[in-house]
């Protein structure tokens, strides 16, 4: 499985932008899927993530409703919508995927596949 991770870029507070990630192979709804991001000297910390059906999802808590995330398995391609931008939200955002488990999306180790990253960022 390989995975583009793109839609980042320079976008003002209270601004939005939507994430995409492009996958693979014909078998994107066998797999979760999630965000993550990272910012430098910090741990890459969960964000947001989706089973491979799209019935259930789970976000971090600092995404406040700001975030939804999405998949469209026809297209192969999860996205993930970003509101109301905050300048805490700059980092580079990764999409992954795990063969779907049915446990919470956060633990990053259970994730065999991952995008190049794409970087948001978030003036004030």
């Amino acid at each position: 499985v390989q995975l583009q991770a793109s839609g980042g870029g320079l976008v003002q507070a209270g601004g939005s932008l939507r994430l995409s990630c492009a996958s693979s192979g014909s078998t994107f709804s066998s797999y979760d899927m999630a965000w993550f991001r990272q910012v430098p000297e910090k741990e890459r910390e969960f964000v947001a993530g989706i089973s491979g059906r799209g019935g259930r999802i789970g976000y971090a808590d600092f995404v406040k409703g700001r975030f939804i995330i999405s998949r469209d398995n026809a297209k192969n391609t999860g996205y993930l919508r970003m509101n109301s931008l905050e300048p805490e939200d700059t980092a580079l955002y990764y999409c992954a995927v795990r063969r779907s488990y049915g446990r919470d999306f956060d633990n990053k180790a259970e994730y065999r596949y991952w995008g190049q990253g794409t970087l948001v960022t978030v003036s004030s």
